[in-house]
């Protein structure tokens, strides 16, 4: 796998115009053993992010999440963009130091540049520290490579710590490596496995991201995420950030 990747790190290099150092890059992920961390509890919630995503989410459960967040020392809040200003208050309020993150282009990924840029910097300018971004899954399953990598580079040139989300659930093995190679080259600081709205994150995904990520990448897994087994599964194949929305259950069972 390790040398199908390389290959196609190559090829994609060429395609893009970019320079050779974004291939070293790849190279050098791939030469190294990752280090899987031996989570405690306290491991463990520095891991989470909170999430809250639900289309009819209201303020009294935004509320309740950064709460939950202080509380539990999770690392992060995941909200919709409509709620970080109101995210950003309760945190003041709080006096806490959780992240907040929000969603970009989300869920579909289906939107153009220029609606993500906007929503990109009304993000920032609300107060977000971190962008989930929803890679265009349709453009990558066009082949429109270069398209695909400029509609994640748009965002990545904003700042902000982005992670971009590949929904791998509905993505070939061959398209998953596609996916997490263009995102590296434009950008991403973490690779996430999914929006939750459709299929579950997976060891094997996990793993493949990871080995793609090598050790400066972050890796999330999100989706399907729901009890102490599956976080302690994901953490072990190489995940060091945790999506989920059953956090507060997880760790009381701890």
């Amino acid at each position: 796998m390790k040398d199908k990747v390389l290959k196609r790190a190559e090829e994609l290099v060429s395609m893009l115009g970019l320079h050779d150092k974004e291939y070293d890059v790849i190279k050098k992920n791939l030469s190294e053993e990752p280090v899987i961390s031996v989570p405690d509890i306290f491991y463990v919630k520095n891991a989470i992010d909170h999430t809250c995503l639900s289309f009819n989410a209201s303020e009294k459960d935004i509320f309740n999440l950064c709460r939950e967040a202080d509380r539990y020392k999770f690392k992060a809040v995941c909200i919709n963009p409509v709620w970080i200003k109101t995210a950003f208050e309760e945190r003041k309020k709080l006096n806490g130091d959780f992240l907040i993150a929000t969603v970009i282009d989300f869920p579909l990924g289906a939107s153009t540049e220029t609606a993500r840029k906007g929503e990109t910097d009304q993000a920032l300018t609300d107060g977000a520290d971190e962008l989930d971004l929803v890679m265009s899954t349709g453009l990558l399953k066009s082949g429109k490579l270069k398209e695909c990598y400029r509609s994640i580079k748009c965002v990545a040139e904003k700042g902000g710590y982005l992670k971009v989300i590949l929904e791998t659930s509905e993505l070939e093995v061959s398209e998953k490596i596609d996916a997490a190679l263009l995102s590296v080259f434009a950008g991403a600081q973490m690779l996430k496995t999914s929006t939750g709205f459709l299929g579950k994150a997976t060891i094997e995904d996990v793993k493949l991201l990871r080995m793609i990520a090598g050790r400066d990448i972050g890796v999330k897994a999100a989706g399907g995420i729901r009890d102490k087994k599956s976080v302690l599964e994901m953490i072990g194949a190489g995940a060091d950030r945790i999506g989920c929305s059953s956090s507060v259950s997880i760790v009381e069972s701890w």
